[in-house]
């Protein structure tokens, strides 16, 4: 081990930065908020030093570098850009046996200051020693994916209870399954959930329990995005991560499933026209079924779980029977397929609204609002309507919307088989059927379609 690793206690305490510029700011906003007493020497301050100095935050030692500077404090950061005024500060500080770090320069410096992950009072440092400090950032890049923001809340609770866990546990093994169940149980959702003031509660009720706490099991909704894995959002990854078993969509890339924990059971539960379908029942029973079990259940949904999803069914479901759940939005078709075929479903000049369709069933279709639905200067994005282009297209034309209005169809959208295809409302169905489009497929209407034309940055043209 090169250095040896620790966490300073500097609150209160005079720390030194010498430098007045813009490393030497980011600097000093790292100490302040570590609470030490900041004192900055340098001719000059930026602007944002100099407000902090006139708000008495700092104090500012004007003028080149003196020695006397290193008086009474605890340790000092040379950031300058003057390598020998940066290696006298270091010197002096070597002299006088204060730890001196000075940027960019390892050889010269005593403690080098890490990549960290904040999760106060959770705090997580990445150090290379010097040698690669890009390797520590991309570390650290990683670890902000993965370490949930509610560790922090976690931690402060089990601070604030610590005497008394170590009281009702002093078994080192049992205390240990109670972390354990405090890390992966309600309270963690429910600090997750931002419900403080229940996770307290439920954590008094586990330390006057006579039992040990036992993990019930909960299911996350998760929106999986259109197929893109770089659209999860962190918290989607960190659920996929976490998850006993995943029920799944069809339309669920494998690229998304493949980030999941790799020993979560898998249950493809998708509905395919034509195909093998599940039917929403049975979802219903094994979702139950999981979550009674003591499971983490993560339903995995394409896009996001309430468009067009099922979602709010489920969720109804989950409630009636007890079972806890949380909601991870997803990216939804209509908004990332129109992004990747350089459609914007609103602009100023051509769409003053958008209308967020399904063309799946006749039910569907009978249930629309057909007159509306044809007024210009609005855009309709439509899920699953590729069976039934001939009608959707014959009733909007009937309904006096223009024959000329642009469209495009996004199929396979933000995957790597992307294809876009496009033209005007009166010669959808032939189109569709001449480019033999296929599911998954989104389809928009409107004139903000003909921007594809120009501005379509990904997968094929049609």
């Amino acid at each position: 081990m090169g250095l040896y690793p620790l966490f300073a206690d500097l609150t209160g305490l005079p720390v030194l930065v010498v430098g007045g510029g813009h490393v030497a700011e980011r600097k000093t906003a790292a100490l302040l908020s570590a609470g030490a007493k900041v004192r900055v020497g340098a001719p000059s301050l930026t602007p944002a030093l100099m407000q902090q100095v006139e708000e008495n935050k700092i104090e500012h030692l004007p003028g080149a570098f003196q020695p006397a500077w290193l008086d009474d404090v605890w340790l000092v950061i040379a950031a300058t850009d003057d390598h020998a005024l940066n290696a006298d500060v270091a010197a002096n500080a070597e002299a006088r046996r204060i730890l001196a770090n000075v940027v960019d320069a390892p050889a010269l410096s005593r403690f080098q200051v890490p990549a960290m992950v904040d999760r106060t009072p959770l705090t997580v440092a990445i150090s290379t020693g010097g040698a690669a400090p890009v390797i520590a950032r991309r570390v650290r890049e990683t670890l902000e994916t993965e370490l949930d923001h509610a560790l922090g809340p976690l931690t402060a609770l089990a601070q604030r209870y610590r005497t008394r866990i170590t009281q009702r546990w002093p078994d080192l093994a049992e205390r240990r399954a109670f972390y354990d169940w405090l890390h992966d149980g309600p309270v963690m959702n429910l600090l997750r959930n931002a419900r403080p003031d229940e996770a307290e509660r439920v954590l008094l009720e586990a330390l006057d329990a006579k039992e040990p706490a036992s993990r019930k099991g909960s299911v996350l909704l998760v929106g999986a995005g259109p197929g893109d894995p770089g659209l999860l959002t962190l918290r989607a990854l960190r659920a996929l991560n976490q998850a006993d078993v995943i029920l799944h969509d069809s339309l669920v890339s494998e690229p998304v499933l493949a980030l999941a924990r790799r020993d979560a059971e898998r249950i493809d539960v998708g509905k395919r026209c034509g195909g093998r379908h599940t039917q929403q029942e049975q979802i219903h029973q094994l979702l139950l079924e999981q979550a009674q079990a003591g499971r983490l259940v993560v339903r995995l949904k394409g896009g996001d779980p309430f468009v067009f999803g099922r979602g709010g069914e489920e969720m109804e479901f989950l409630h009636q029977h007890g079972i806890a759940f949380e909601i991870v939005p997803g990216v939804t078709a209509a908004v990332a397929c129109a992004a990747y075929a350089g459609v914007p479903l609103t602009h100023r000049g051509h769409a003053r609204s958008v209308h967020l369709l399904t063309g799946h069933g006749k039910e569907s279709l009978d249930a629309m609002d057909w007159p509306a639905l044809a007024q210009d200067h609005q855009t309709l994005a439509v899920y699953m309507g590729v069976a039934r282009l001939d009608e959707f297209t014959q009733r909007l034309l009937e309904h006096g919307r223009r024959p000329d209005t642009p469209f495009v169809i996004i199929e396979n959208g933000t995957l790597p088989q992307q294809r876009v295809v496009r033209g005007v409302l009166q010669e959808l169905p032939a189109h569709a059927k001449e480019h033999a489009i296929h599911p998954p497929a989104l389809l928009i209407v409107g004139e903000v379609a003909a921007m594809a034309n120009e501005h379509a940055w990904f997968g094929r043209l049609g």
